[in-house]
């Protein structure tokens, strides 16, 4: 094969190669930043089911709250700093903490949550009556670690507009990876 060629041959290679990565990283920026984005957790208040430092996915795209997903949440009442907590109930759904026995219902129904750390925890910040309907257009959310969880139980999150939830997270990239519960 001729010299001139085998430098045309490589110069398409290496356009077609650039031409390719500009197109995935064109797509993967789309992803990023209309359908989902990487979040790290910072404390423990998802602790055992996060952990400090866990680097999260989230789907953010047509995204409508649900009971029990982990979501992460711009900022709360009087917090600027981003959330991670898990959605307890929505909005029309009415909420009972009982405080003296441990348990947390919705619409009547006790919730068993193998997932929560320690107990549910009487907050020491002014909280809201722990027997309401959380009005349409919001979330009431809890961290998994009740002992250590500033969340809904406290004015300075309070119930959450749905517009402040960025997404619900559904896969953990590290330290290991694997789907959420």
């Amino acid at each position: 094969m001729p010299q001139n060629e085998k430098k045309r041959n490589l110069l398409a290679f290496v356009f077609e190669t650039a031409e390719f990565l500009t197109k995935i990283f064109a797509v993967m920026l789309i992803v990023i930043t209309f359908f989902c984005r990487q979040v790290t957790v910072n404390g423990n208040s998802m602790n055992d089911t996060l952990q400090n430092n866990d680097r999260l996915l989230v789907w953010s795209f047509c995204y409508e709250p649900q009971p029990n997903d982990i979501v992460t949440i711009t900022h709360g009442a009087k917090l600027d700093d981003m959330l991670i907590k898990r959605v307890i109930a929505v909005g029309g759904q009415r909420l009972d903490i009982d405080y003296f026995k441990n348990e947390v219902s919705v619409d009547g129904v006790l919730l068993h949550e193998d997932y929560i750390k320690g107990r549910t925890i009487k907050p020491q910040s002014p909280i809201k009556t722990t027997n309401f309907v959380i009005p349409d257009g919001y979330v009431f959310v809890m961290g998994d670690n009740r002992e250590n969880s500033t969340d809904s139980r406290s004015v300075l999150v309070d119930i959450v507009p749905v517009q402040n939830i960025m997404g619900k997270a559904f896969f953990r990239l590290f330290p290991s990876t694997q789907p959420l519960q």
